[in-house]
């Protein structure tokens, strides 16, 4: 093995979309899309609050 094999991989980041010819219509569709991402990620981040909370409420019982 590489010693690249043991090094983090980069995240993706998000990809910006070009603005300049999308419509007004279609900037509030693009926007509506953007804040049901952010809902879904903020749903994650809470299950994985819970999560660990219970995990950590676990360990601390015993």
């Amino acid at each position: 093995m590489d010693e690249e094999d043991f090094l983090p991989t980069p995240k993706p980041k998000f990809k910006q979309r070009l603005l300049d010819d999308l419509s007004v219509h279609e900037l509030n569709d693009y926007i509506a899309e953007l804040e049901d991402e952010i809902s879904r990620v903020r749903q994650d981040i809470a299950a994985k609050e819970s999560h660990r909370q219970s995990i950590d409420s676990f360990f601390k019982k015993q």
